[in-house]
């Protein structure tokens, strides 16, 4: 007969790692395992009660002891080269997926699916949806950009940004904008009330009752709103709302005032009452570029709490509740933080000029 096997010498530093490893309810198997015939071993059992005991071989449970008695925890869970699953499709299959995902396209479709491409390249869907996941590939996802093509869009922007990051004293910054043709929709059916195991639901046609434009002048600082409803989009409405801002900002402070470049707000009529008014100053966002004003933000805002699962009977309605939104935000103001520099944004607008000339 073989001589007993002498008890496995574990510090009490390991031992303590190799109970949590015993214990462990998320760990991999192997070490799980591993640990379980480590700590039995420390204890002086034979490694063919160990391997029955854990459903191994008595030889797996000797290279365990050996391999731990030499490097200690320092490969407890490593796979000798050679050992383990294999990987089962391989590499030049997903070479081929990889290619076909981002220099082709199905014919006749605008992208790849799971099934679209595991029918094309003869492997399952889950196999594609593996390979894409690991390597981060979306296919069904689409993201928008738009360069501006302004020829004085790094000047504009340096104004703009140097607002935000440098507000001016003994001023008032706002960024203005209209929300125009915005639809007062009456749903055709009655919606029902959300209730235990089923959401809120409403009918997906409606009726139309007119429309209204929204004037929005958000104040940077506080994020308060001066917000006014009119019924057209015209030079005429845009002077009263500066009319109104006039009237609502304290004589005693510069109006700095952020607008895209509509041509409403460069209007003969519009510049022959700002000469009038001299604390009032422009300042013009770059064309295709209304990500720079920040009441773009709380447009989306109204349009997602107030407007998009609203229910309006009439305009005088629609503007109702647009200005019951209006004050509500107002008694409770949350202002944008603007974070991002001039230069920062530069150079980002560099690598999408730089990554377009490469596919054109």
């Amino acid at each position: 007969m073989r001589n007993p096997v002498p008890a496995l010498q574990i510090s009490d530093g390991q031992r303590v790692v190799l109970e949590s490893l015993a214990r462990s309810q998320t760990g991999a198997h192997r070490e799980v395992v591993r640990a379980k015939a480590l700590l039995m071993a420390s204890e002086g059992v034979a490694n063919t009660a160990i391997a029955q005991a854990l459903s191994v071989s008595p030889g797996s449970v000797a290279n365990w002891r050996t391999r731990f008695a030499e490097d200690g925890m320092a490969r407890l869970g490593e796979v000798r080269k050679g050992r383990g699953r294999k990987p089962s499709i391989p590499q030049e299959k997903i070479d081929e997926i990889v290619d076909l995902t981002q220099n082709y396209r199905p014919k006749g479709e605008t992208h790849w699916s799971c099934r679209t491409m595991a029918e094309y390249v003869g492997v399952s869907k889950d196999t594609v949806q593996r390979v894409w996941s690991a390597r981060g590939l979306k296919p069904h996802r689409v993201e928008t950009f738009k360069l501006s093509n302004d020829p004085r869009f790094e000047d504009k922007l340096v104004d703009v940004v140097g607002l935000y990051l440098n507000p001016p004293e003994r001023a008032i910054m706002l960024c203005a904008d209209e929300k125009s043709s915005v639809q007062a929709l009456d749903r055709t059916q009655a919606s029902l009330p959300m209730i235990k195991g089923r959401g809120e639901t409403m009918t997906h046609d409606y009726k139309r009752h007119g429309t209204t434009t929204l004037f929005a002048a958000l104040d940077v600082l506080t994020g308060t709103v001066i917000g006014q409803c009119l019924p057209r989009h015209r030079h005429q409405e845009f002077l009263r709302f500066l009319r109104t801002i006039d009237r609502e900002v304290p004589k005693d402070l510069e109006i700095h005032l952020i607008l895209d470049n509509y041509a409403t707000h460069k209007h003969e009529k519009v510049r022959a009452w700002l000469d009038k008014h001299p604390r009032f100053h422009l300042h013009f966002t770059p064309t295709s570029s209304s990500w720079l004003n920040l009441v773009e933000r709380w447009f989306r805002e109204l349009t997602d709490k107030a407007l998009r699962r609203g229910v309006f009977h009439s305009v005088p309605h629609l503007i109702a509740s647009i200005e019951e939104y209006l004050d509500a935000h107002n008694e409770n103001p949350r202002p944008y933080e603007w974070t991002a520099t001039a230069e920062s944004i530069l150079a980002k607008v560099a690598r999408g000029r730089v990554a377009l000339e490469k596919i054109s």
